[in-house]
């Protein structure tokens, strides 16, 4: 997995499967705490860890972020939608 910025951009390449892919996420995005709304765009993952939904959880609902996730894999859109967060994380395939 490779993790990259811009602004209050996040781009994640790669499948999001391990305990170190969630810390990187969460150290790369804790710093831009200080923006309201982040924009986190999964280009490939087919999965997302439990971890890694809990976190952006934490953003939504206890932050009070406003995320809005741009996903590149049907089937993690389709993840998404049977775990009813697509709705949360304002998630559309593109």
């Amino acid at each position: 997995m490779e993790i990259s910025t811009s602004g209050n951009s996040v781009t994640i390449n790669g499948n999001i499967k391990s305990v170190s892919d969630y810390q990187t996420i969460k150290s790369t995005i804790d710093p831009m705490s200080m923006n309201s709304s982040i924009i986190i765009n999964i280009t490939d993952s087919i999965s997302i860890t439990s971890s890694v939904i809990g976190y952006f959880n934490k953003l939504v609902l206890k932050d009070k972020k406003n995320v809005q996730m741009n996903i590149g894999n049907e089937q993690l859109m389709e993840l998404l939608e049977d775990l009813n967060l697509a709705s949360i994380f304002n998630a559309k395939k593109v």
